[in-house]
């Protein structure tokens, strides 16, 4: 088992022996001490899993639970010095998928991220030739290379693929990424498009998946013209 598992924890020793653990065991471990970083992080970088302490300088940790839950469905495991029920359950109800108290031993973190994945991992995927979309986990891989997309530029590259084919205008795809009603400019999808196309170049120069139709929007075709 391996993916990037995002640290979040302001005591330096106990972050880097956590990350020496997960690093042992395959994983990619990044590690931020500031409550503030978190959402930019995850928004840019897409873990797989993320441990989340609750007691932040910047920023609580129930909140950057509860924002990255409006966006992404990345797995969180909360880890934290508070026991009380009371906060147990709140950070469930929030959204994460596992609660673990200090003190506790690397080896059960390692073990419960592992158990997390796993159960989270059987989230609907997508495969066309070459290109792998794992919904749970906000994963898209080309050729092997993982994209590293956005939780957005994931979001529009899985509802193309997913309906492969079809032609949709700017509106349709603003309205299936922006749920929320925020005011953007529908260019915005022409950018999304512009570097969803690079990345996957990037992984794959033969790669020509998604497709513009003057005057009308854009299609997720393989092997289209």
């Amino acid at each position: 088992m391996s993916g990037t598992v995002l640290i979040v924890e302001d005591e330096p020793k106990l972050a880097s022996l956590l990350a020496e653990y997960l690093r042992s065991s395959g994983f990619e471990p990044f590690c931020l001490e500031s409550g503030t970083e978190v959402v930019p992080w995850v928004r840019e970088h897409t873990p797989n899993l993320i441990l989340l302490d609750l007691m932040l300088p910047g920023r609580d940790g129930m909140d950057i639970c509860k924002d990255i839950r409006t966006f992404s469905r990345v797995p969180i495991i909360i880890v934290t010095a508070r026991i009380e029920e009371i906060d147990r359950l709140l950070g469930l109800e929030l959204g994460a998928d596992d609660y673990i108290c200090k003190p506790f031993s690397p080896r059960e973190v390692v073990a419960r991220v592992k158990a997390v994945l796993r159960r989270t991992s059987d989230g609907q995927a997508i495969q066309v030739p070459g290109l792998v979309l794992d919904e749970s986990r906000y994963l898209a891989t080309l050729k092997g290379h993982a994209l590293d997309l956005t939780a957005v530029e994931f979001k529009l590259l899985y509802f193309l693929a997913a309906n492969p084919g079809r032609i949709y205008g700017r509106q349709q795809l603003m309205n299936k990424i922006y749920p929320d009603d925020r005011t953007v400019s529908d260019r915005t999808i022409d950018s999304h498009i512009k570097k969803l196309r690079r990345k996957m170049e990037a992984a794959d120069p033969e790669a020509k998946l998604i497709h513009s139709v003057y005057g009308v929007g854009y299609k997720f075709e393989p092997g289209a013209q």
